[in-house]
């Protein structure tokens, strides 16, 4: 799960939470452009070890209950700046 985008491109997501968009690169799906929260900005959500993408999109739903970013990501990035 990643804050921007690196790579490809997508059509724009909805505004709802769950709202969701592949993420298409050279013509394959490489992510799934994600809404964690109503009227948020979205989220970047790829694959991982053994790790489907509808799962790590679940997951990342389930770790983001009451902000766009998961917990664990929040800290780290909190730490990070200081």
């Amino acid at each position: 799960m990643a804050k921007t985008r690196l790579i490809g491109r997508h059509e724009p997501v909805g505004i709802e939470k769950g709202s969701r968009w592949p993420l298409w690169d050279r013509g394959e799906i490489v992510g799934m452009v994600l809404r964690t929260r109503t009227a948020v900005k979205p989220v970047y959500v790829s694959v991982g070890h053994r790790v489907g993408l509808e799962t790590a999109v679940h997951y990342t739903l389930k770790c983001t209950p009451q902000y766009r970013l998961p917990e664990t990501t929040r800290q780290a990035n909190r730490l990070a700046s200081g």
